[in-house]
């Protein structure tokens, strides 16, 4: 089984402090803090990460159900809206909406929709955030 690592580590209190968050590959290292989070400040947020790692996913698993079923698309473009905000007992992501765009010779739209309504089921990152709903808009470009 594959594991992947990324790590944060953060400073001081959580209005005034600040961290950093890493990915294990390399690939990424940024600040988070509470203004980037929560307001508008500058910097990366852990939901902005999740909907990164879902749309990505997401992308992956709608690509290999077009390929597998002979429709390799040549293109397909998916962002993730996660939805944060408080709830009664703190703060909560509540929703996440999937938009993908597809470029697939071959198929119509209906036949691209049922592709990507079964991605969404398959997705391991949608698996595993399950406990939220996830909205779905597909097209067919």
């Amino acid at each position: 089984m594959v594991k992947r690592i990324s790590d944060a580590e953060w400073h001081g209190d959580l209005q005034n402090g600040g961290g950093t968050v890493s990915f294990g590959s390399g690939a990424f290292n940024g600040p988070y803090s509470y203004k980037s989070r929560f307001e508008d400040g500058s910097g990366t947020n852990p939901e902005e990460l999740i909907a990164a790692a879902h749309a990505a996913c997401f992308s992956m698993a709608l690509s290999l159900a077009l390929s597998q079923a002979g429709h390799p698309p040549t293109r397909v473009h998916t962002k993730a809206i996660v939805q944060f905000g408080p709830v009664p007992d703190g703060f909560a992501i509540s929703r996440i909406d999937l938009e993908t765009e597809g470029t697939v010779p071959g198929i119509d739209a209906a036949t691209f929709e049922s592709f990507a309504s079964q991605a969404k089921i398959h997705c391991p990152v949608s698996k595993a955030l399950a406990a939220v709903e996830i909205g779905l808009s597909a097209k067919l470009v």
